[in-house]
């Protein structure tokens, strides 16, 4: 009997998942590599894991909360051991966030935040409750991104996009537009609020998909910036403003200078290729400097944009950074851009990692720095994008360490290796 224990074991110990071929294949920076774990979704975007290990996925595509148990042979070995659809319901597009003690599961659509009884064990919900509502936008920037901080976790951030590409009413704080709300969980249980009511945790951020923790309790978020801009009557588009990296303090520290700053949209931007800019050089613009779209004149000059929260890192424009989600000792966020489609040729597409300070929690590269975002996995011909390319929007770490990644336009979940 123990002979034949002994003769399975190595057997037991060699279990590889199937392979699934990309839809699109992805290209590998050298120390990295991927697989796909699953395809056939619908749409997926937020990716979370639970206590026990398991993958909840939103689907965009009117599907809901997917619950996706797996197998996990080591490395990018890991594959599907079970699905099933956790929440129907077709308005569920983007949002999802888990309590850190895995037992209270909030999802979002376009006008509400809903909470759940959550048991990973089983893979159930229960005792649905309306939480946050009245955050409707006309038709434009529908995501809601949702985060419960470690180090926070009674706190629940709630971010809502522009209404337009640009939206002139969202220099209003009471718009509740362009803007990252912060609501106590132990609040918002006993009754739903309207989105208002939560504490500005930063506005003027045009549409701030991507919404992190550092690992010391910092809360970062990445911005997508404004389309088709002019200056002086000159078409800059193609290659400004810069997509940014933004920082808005410390979760846990109310006085902390940097929370509930403003960003400086829908007036102010930040260079990313000053050389387009009319008399760039003259006023002092290099990349990462806030500067006024159109035509400066008056008291509506580059010095308002100035006074105002800068992006602590810009990446080039349109490539559109959906998340960014750091490594476990804070040496690296982990960003996906999905990509353009407001600029020739396309850009973006692609997954990147940002070097950071852990004990600082900063990041390593200036402000004014070009090469900060590092591609690690990428198509190799973005010409083809978006429509024959991997596009990513979320990822997440698992309880485990290793990193996963949506891809939207492919229906399938990543898993990378090398990403730590």
């Amino acid at each position: 009997m123990l002979l034949a224990i002994a003769a399975l074991l190595p057997q037991a110990l060699a279990q590889n998942c199937p392979t699934i071929n990309p839809a699109q294949q992805a290209t590998f920076a050298s120390g990295y590599s991927g697989r796909v774990v699953m395809n056939g979704l619908r749409t997926p975007r937020g990716i979370i894991f639970d206590n026990q290990g398991n993958i909840l996925t939103t689907e965009q595509g009117g599907y809901g909360v997917r619950y996706i148990q797996l197998n996990d042979y080591g490395g990018t070995n890991v594959c599907v051991k079970s699905s099933k659809q956790l929440i129907a319901d077709s308005s569920i597009n983007h949002g999802i966030a888990l309590t850190p003690d895995g037992k209270k599961l909030f999802v979002s659509s376009l006008t509400t935040v809903w909470s759940w009884d959550y048991d990973g064990t089983t893979g159930t919900v229960s005792n649905k409750k309306t939480v946050v509502q009245n955050m409707r936008n006309g038709g434009f920037h529908l995501s809601r991104t949702l985060l419960i901080p470690r180090a926070q976790p009674d706190t629940l951030l709630v971010q809502r996009g522009s209404q337009d590409n640009v939206d002139t009413a969202a220099a209003q704080v009471n718009t509740g537009r362009s803007q990252i709300r912060a609501f106590k969980i132990s609040q918002i249980q006993n009754a739903p609020v309207d989105y208002l009511q939560g504490e500005v945790l930063a506005w003027g951020l045009r549409n701030t998909v991507g919404v992190g923790e550092h690992p010391n309790g910092g809360i970062w978020s990445v911005d997508n910036g404004v389309d088709d801009m002019q200056r002086e009557g000159r078409d800059i588009h193609h290659t400004n403003p810069c997509e940014e990296l933004n920082y808005h303090g410390q979760i846990n520290t109310t006085s902390d200078p940097d929370r509930g700053g403003h960003h400086g949209y829908p007036d102010c931007h930040a260079v990313w290729d000053p050389s387009v800019i009319p008399n760039a050089a003259a006023q002092g613009l290099q990349v990462g400097t806030p500067f006024l779209m159109g035509s400066p004149a008056g008291q509506n000059t580059d010095a308002v944009c100035q006074a105002r929260k800068a992006p602590r890192l810009c990446f080039p424009a349109h490539t559109a950074p959906l998340d960014v989600k750091f490594n476990a000792d804070g040496s690296a966020a982990y960003i996906p851009f999905h990509g353009s489609w407001n600029k020739s040729p396309p850009d973006g597409f692609r997954l990147s990692r940002v070097e950071f300070n852990p004990a600082t929690g900063m990041p390593v590269e200036p402000a004014t720095s070009t090469t900060a975002a590092v591609n690690i996995m990428y198509n190799a011909n973005t010409q083809q994008c978006p429509n024959r390319c991997f596009r990513p929007v979320n990822v997440a770490f698992s309880p485990s360490g290793k990193l996963f990644m949506t891809s939207d336009t492919t229906n399938e979940i990543w898993v990378i290796g090398g990403a730590t």
